[in-house]
């Protein structure tokens, strides 16, 4: 510990709270800010985000970030340890800010420019990674156990509080000026790095040893290729809708899976591993990691599902117009957000007071009741019942995140939080790119099922060529989710310009306008619905389930502890 630390250890702490709570805030908003703004940075680099050859670009573009995050943060953790916590987080913050600045001056169009846009998002990714990973585990160092509920719920708040704050600004900067997405993060980024430099220190001495570069390749690399094959998965192949049967999609979750075969071999072998597996044999830790992972997938699920719900249906049959949508979802979600950021610090108070336990299962119970409640709206629903069952839904989150992590941090050595920091942040931010993959599949499935008959007829019914009609609704469901996700009409790209031309003027007005799109896809998707958040309420329970066995194991310690 420096002797300014030892000084003032109070000062420090509150120091390295706010620090780190603006290092999580800036990682988080970039998970999420394009998914929002990505329709306006499409539009300023001059491609089409429907066109069937962008849409490589469009998953990378809002996947890239998210996917660098989740690879790396248990490495970054493990260097964190090693090298000192706070050198490596000042680092991380340093690189992200680099990256902004490199996204804010994004030259040319076209592919190259989205191709450069994904780059040096994963290049933003990386430094995200070195922030998450270490910020709880400078925290945890920073704050005596009886206020460590407070400082991680506070700082949990900034970091999944940020996913959704990310939305809003997102929708209120593209709406303006698309570089801005990007412009935002430079002085916030320049602030956080110059004050990380100048008073961050670590508390506690580095573990000096090798790197494990066997277990850092065969970990990341296993990753990479999982999560990639997910991207790749919810593509159309052929005559299919989705690709999971694909032999690309096939071969690299065989070879992802190969390779963390690989990785658990190689850190049972070595003294000093990347990731030391021996801390999932403390339950408190594992159940907790469990808990986060299940509740971070249904928290993604809902995020992308209100999107595409909010955008695609309920905006333009209330008269919004779909270029309006992305700004006006995010806006429309603020209940969510502000259940999240009134439970999350509150939670973390009083699980120092009186345990976490409660606060993790409850919040989670609630969750799922508000899933199930969800289900039972109707596509075009009542926005006061819809706000009201998203605060219930942000409140569940807000009370479980500070326990859950509070539970995990406190549950290791402390020469072993920095890994812990990045096995907690792997858990929030793989959950993010799981959650792509299954609810886009079970909302494609449930599309499949009823979409295309839906659009042909309606088509048909609009005078609309048969054999156009036909074609049209052959198009992938994934077409029209991407274009409920980004706020597009596709009739207008999808239905060829010649035959548009020769439509009645009413026909014309009608396919284009506000009703006849959202209309299709309310059932189909209501359907898809039903069975995406049907799957996020088992998930709160799985994450309430896994909080209660953690938390009565760390019960049990604690009376064995006071026995002795």
């Amino acid at each position: 510990m420096t002797s300014q630390t030892a000084r003032h250890p109070d000062r420090y702490k509150w120091m390295a709270l706010s620090n780190t709570t603006l290092g999580m805030l800036a990682a988080a908003i970039n998970g999420s800010i394009l998914l929002i703004s990505l329709p306006a940075v499409f539009r300023g680099i001059g491609l089409k985000a429907l066109d069937p050859g962008n849409v490589n670009y469009l998953l990378w573009a809002i996947i890239g970030y998210m996917i660098a995050t989740a690879v790396l943060v248990v490495a970054f953790g493990r260097l964190g340890d090693q090298f000192g916590r706070a050198r490596v987080y000042s680092l991380g913050f340093a690189i992200f800010t680099l990256a902004s600045i490199a996204l804010s001056l994004l030259p040319g169009e076209g592919h190259f420019a989205a191709t450069y846009l994904i780059v040096v998002r994963i290049i933003q990714g990386i430094g995200g990674a070195l922030i998450m990973a270490n910020s709880t585990a400078i925290l945890t160092d920073a704050f005596p156990a009886h206020q460590r509920g407070t400082a991680l719920g506070i700082n949990m708040v900034a970091a999944i509080g940020g996913q959704f704050l990310g939305l809003l600004i997102g929708g209120l900067l593209a709406d303006t000026n698309w570089r801005l997405v990007f412009w935002i993060n430079v002085p916030f980024g320049l602030i956080g790095t110059i004050w990380a430099y100048w008073q961050l220190r670590d508390t506690r001495p580095p573990v000096s040893h090798t790197i494990d570069w066997a277990g850092n390749i065969s970990f990341g690399l296993g990753l990479v290729l999982i999560l990639t094959a997910i991207t790749y998965g919810i593509q159309p192949y052929g005559d299919q809708v989705m690709s999971w049967t694909s032999p690309l999609v096939l071969a690299l979750f065989a070879l992802g899976f190969v390779c963390l075969g690989i990785f658990v071999a190689v850190e049972l072998q070595i003294a000093r591993p990347m990731l030391d597996l021996s801390l999932f044999r403390i339950a408190p830790f594992a159940y907790g990691s469990m808990a986060a992972l299940f509740s971070s997938i249904a928290r993604g699920g809902l995020q992308f599902m209100l999107i595409i719900w909010l955008q695609g249906i309920w905006l333009p049959l209330h008269g919004y117009g779909f270029e309006e949508t992305p700004l006006w979802s995010a806006i429309f979600m603020l209940p969510l957000t502000a259940g999240f950021l009134l439970a999350g610090p509150v939670s973390g108070y009083l699980s120092d007071k009186f345990g976490g336990t409660p606060f993790a299962v409850g919040g989670m119970v609630l969750g799922a009741i508000s899933f199930v409640l969800l289900l039972a709206l109707p596509a075009d629903f009542s926005y006061t019942l819809f706000a009201i069952l998203l605060f219930a839904n942000g409140l569940g989150s807000g009370l479980f995140v500070a326990p859950n992590s509070t539970q995990i941090m406190n549950a290791v050595p402390a020469n072993e939080r920095g890994q812990a920091s990045g096995v907690r942040a792997t858990a929030m931010n793989a959950g993010q790119v799981l959650s792509i993959g299954l609810f886009f599949s079970l909302m494609l499935a449930g599309l499949a099922a009823s979409l295309p008959q839906s659009m042909e007829q309606g088509l048909l019914a609009q005078h609309v060529p048969a054999a156009v009609a036909h074609q049209v609704a052959g198009t992938p469901p994934v077409t029209s989710l991407f274009a409920a996700f980004l706020g597009y009409n596709p009739m207008g790209e999808l239905i060829p310009p010649q035959v548009m031309a020769s439509l009645p003027t009413a026909n014309v007005a009608a396919l284009t306008g506000h009703q006849f799109f959202p209309q299709l896809m309310s059932e189909p998707f209501k359907h898809g619905l039903m069975l995406a958040f049907g799957f996020s309420a088992i998930l709160n329970l799985l994450a309430a389930a896994a909080s209660w066995r953690g938390g009565a194991r760390v019960a049990l310690e604690l009376a064995s502890a006071s026995g002795d």
